[in-house]
């Protein structure tokens, strides 16, 4: 098997605005075969975040 076919493929990071702030995952409408502990993003700081549990990656648009 090649290199590229054992890696997983990457997920789009999941937009935010500062509107839809404060951001938890898993999402009001996660699937429920996907649901873990529900965490806190924090996404003020840097802009991007990813969640410790499913690894899903959240981005805030708008940095000002």
């Amino acid at each position: 098997m090649s290199e590229e076919t054992q890696t997983a493929p990457r997920l789009q990071p999941i937009l935010v605005t500062r509107d839809e702030l404060p951001v938890y995952c898993p999402g009001p409408k996660a699937p429920l075969w996907s649901m873990h502990p529900r965490v806190f993003i924090e996404l003020e700081k840097s802009g991007t975040a990813a969640c410790p549990y499913c690894s899903a990656t959240y981005q805030l648009q708008d940095i000002s």
